[in-house]
């Protein structure tokens, strides 16, 4: 596979191509309508064809489906993947139009029912037993997914089960448009010196250039005008360094109430049915396109009628069915890490509010303080300053620093192909990761936030995956292509990106998402790389990586000033080191409240009998915050994670995962971090458990197979500095 061909389109629509590499510059709003259907149709006509010869064998079954899976994913995914990155009304538009079609496919696929007895002769079949562990894998979760998706539904259940799936695809979409228009919505355009005192350079620098692009020509970081948005590059340094406290109460208020009014509010979407009305919530937003063909159910009241109809008591167990863990399993761990970290959080709160006081702070501690005081505090404490460190991060150096890393582990190599395949944006990198010199993968890294077009965070998704189906000629597997997409400060100033130490995390974190999928020796590829891995087991490579920038030799491969080349001072370093566990109880018990939250909305919340669900948020929050949010807190509308992404009923995977990630690591820190060889040895066997073995064995087993063990949450509580004092 040469990733230097351009794409082959088919039938003049750049979205029809068989190539790898998506024609992401040729692609266009108006090819998404004609292309996306053409598809469907034929991909209909394969179903057809399939489903009138199917045969209950590997070749005669699972291989057609992958054909057609694989075709319908690509294609969606350039779709998806460019409205995540390039968003235009006209995208939204033509996605929203083709998107019911597509989910009906999905939802014929899941639900045919000569495909799923031809599953079921395959499993109980003479044939069984030959197949390889991935193989069963894969007949064993199609199985599965045949019963989650309603094929055993008929009649009344049935349509209304498939009404359910279009409207929770269309909600999810709106709710999504919805905290990205919201996150745009609010502008805050600042002249004076005096209103950004306490602000660094990179931010006032950040904000002149926001102030420039909306027509303020001449705006400079030294005087201004200055524009600040909702952009977490734009809105963390005013909450952590402004000393305007009226801005920070005014954008702290902003967030946590974005998407929660007017036409954009999600409200509605989450547990309110049009027509009814709330304090503070217009109601109007989920009436919009086509969700309402009668009067809109929400996405909590959806979901709980889905699991119904499929058998289950909540949605939370619908979740559940196709995890690692199970409702309990779940609670038992967050309430285990809330023991851990409750008492931390409040001594974390009682040393900020002493602090706060003795700098002469008369008002009592608010929300939009906390960050301000704790960053101070963490000044005083460590003689750390974030903005000491951005100097030493410069994107091209810690670059380096990670593939540096990736060698050292996993024994690859990684080098720049830019210009070999098209892409969205100009800022946009590409890259070939070589084995033994052969090419083994590419990806595409897109760093830096644009806040007018990308949704905000950071994350990695596959274009396609490794499978030795769609092998060209001369070679075994098509190898697998991956996006990682970051939202980090852009290159200000003449300067190259220079990254907080937290942004290089999230470098390293979505690259180990990215390793998983690009490493894999899986050749099924409907278990290749990240496909097929339980859901609360696919944080495991990405938080793992994380634990690398604290190491030394890691984070001096990259650390240097971007101007002088001087390494990282020695004090620097050791302060970092000694800071890991700042505030760690605090921070622990905020992912905690998340996904208690997330568990308690799917699994016992009843919508529409009186409690709103931010009623039952605040009622959590009793057990899950030592401060109480604010009465008119609505950070569930901006809550993407589970309203408009995968992690509905799924939240608590990352800290699940981050069990897993810590005793993982803590196997290098047993044979010991600067025994180079020692750690070679140990990153070999994790390249070959943990990332080569992707969806095709049960999570558990792969974690035994690199361990010899079961893990134990003992090192995420060590690193996070919460395991008791010994007695």
């Amino acid at each position: 596979m040469d990733a230097s061909t351009e794409p082959q389109i088919t039938g003049g629509n750049p979205l029809l191509t068989d190539s790898p590499f998506p024609a992401y510059s040729e692609v266009k709003a108006e090819h998404v309508v004609p292309g996306i259907r053409a598809l469907l149709a034929e991909l209909h006509a394969e179903v057809d064809r399939l489903e009138a010869s199917v045969e209950p064998s590997w070749e005669g079954l699972v291989q057609p489906l992958e054909r057609i899976v694989d075709r319908l994913s690509r294609a969606w995914g350039t779709v998806s993947h460019l409205k995540a990155v390039k968003d235009t009304e006209e995208l939204r538009k033509a996605v929203e139009e083709v998107q019911p079609e597509r989910v009906k496919l999905s939802l014929r696929l899941s639900q045919s029912k000569p495909l799923y007895e031809a599953f079921r002769a395959l499993r109980e079949g003479p044939s069984w037993g030959q197949l390889s562990e991935a193989q069963q894998r894969i007949v064993e979760g199609e199985l599965r997914d045949f019963k989650l998706g309603g094929v055993a539904l008929e009649g009344e259940a049935k349509e209304r089960f498939n009404e359910i799936q279009q409207e929770l695809s269309q909600l999810s979409t709106k709710f999504s448009n919805n905290v990205l228009d919201g996150t745009k919505a609010y502008k805050k355009l600042l002249t004076d010196k005096a209103d950004v005192e306490g602000l660094p350079e990179s931010a006032l620098a950040l904000a002149a250039q926001q102030a420039a692009k909306e027509g303020h020509e001449g705006a400079t970081p030294e005087a201004g005008p200055w524009l600040f948005t909702l952009d977490f590059p734009s809105y963390f340094p005013v909450m952590t360094h402004a000393k305007n406290r009226a801005l920070r109460e005014e954008m702290y208020r902003a967030s946590i109430t974005r998407a929660s009014s007017g036409d954009i509010d999600n409200t509605p979407i989450i547990e309110k049915a049009s027509g009814e009305q709330r304090a503070g919530s217009c109601g109007r937003a989920a009436q919009q396109g086509s969700i309402t063909r009668r009067a809109a159910v929400p996405v909590l009241a959806l979901r709980q009628e889905k699991a119904e109809l499929l058998g289950f008591p909540n949605f939370a167990e619908v979740s559940m069915a196709s995890k690692m863990a199970t409702l309990e399993t779940a609670e038992q761990l967050l309430e285990e890490l809330r023991g851990a970290s409750f008492e931390a959080a409040k001594r974390d709160l009682q040393d900020i509010q002493e602090f706060a006081a003795e700098q002469g702070s008369t008002e009592p501690l608010q929300q939009w303080d906390v960050s301000f005081w704790a960053e101070r505090l963490k000044e005083a404490k460590y003689a750390l300053e974030e903005e000491q460190l951005r100097p030493y991060f410069a994107l091209p150096n810690v670059l380096e620093g990670l593939f540096g890393l990736a060698k050292r582990l996993f024994d690859v190599d990684i080098e720049p192909a830019d210009g070999k395949a098209p892409v969205w944006h100009e800022d946009v990198r590409f890259f070939v990761v070589k084995k033994g010199g052969r090419p083994k993968a590419y990806f595409y890294l897109d760093p830096y936030s644009r806040p007018s077009e990308k949704r905000g965070g950071a994350w990695m998704d596959e274009v396609c995956g490794q499978s030795r189906l769609f092998a060209v000629e001369g070679e075994e597997v098509r190898l697998p292509v991956a996006h990682m997409v970051c939202n980090q400060t852009p290159p200000v100033g003449g300067k190259p990106s220079l990254m907080t130490f937290r942004e290089v995390e999230t470098l390293f974190h979505e690259f180990g998402h990215a390793a998983q999928h690009m490493l894999t020796e899986q050749q099924e590829g409907l278990v290749a790389g990240i496909r097929g891995v339980e859901w609360d087991a696919v944080e495991l490579p990405s938080q793992f990586m994380e634990n690398w920038c604290y190491h030394r030799k890691t984070l001096y491969s990259f650390a240097r000033h971007y101007d002088s080349g001087e390494p990282l001072p020695e004090e620097l370093y050791q302060r970092l080191l000694a800071a890991r566990t700042y505030r760690s109880g605090s921070m622990t018990l905020r992912q905690v409240h998340f996904a208690s939250v997330d568990l308690e909305l799917h699994a016992r919340f009843k919508p529409g009998q009186g409690e709103s669900v931010f009623d039952r948020d605040q009622a959590m929050a009793k057990r899950t915050m030592v401060m109480p949010p604010l009465p008119e807190d609505r950070f569930l509308c901006s809550f993407s994670h589970i309203f408009a992404g995968g992690y509905s009923a799924g939240y608590y995977s990352y800290k699940f995962a981050e069990v897993l990630s810590a005793d993982a690591f803590a196997a290098f820190e047993e044979v010991g971090l600067e025994d180079e060889a020692a750690v070679a040895e140990t990153g070999a066997r994790f390249r070959d458990t943990v990332l080569a073995l992707g969806g095709g064995r049960e999570p558990g087993l792969v974690f035994r197979d690199f361990r010899g063990r079961d893990p134990t949450p003992e090192a995420l509580l060590r690193h996070s500095g919460l395991l008791p004092a010994a007695a």
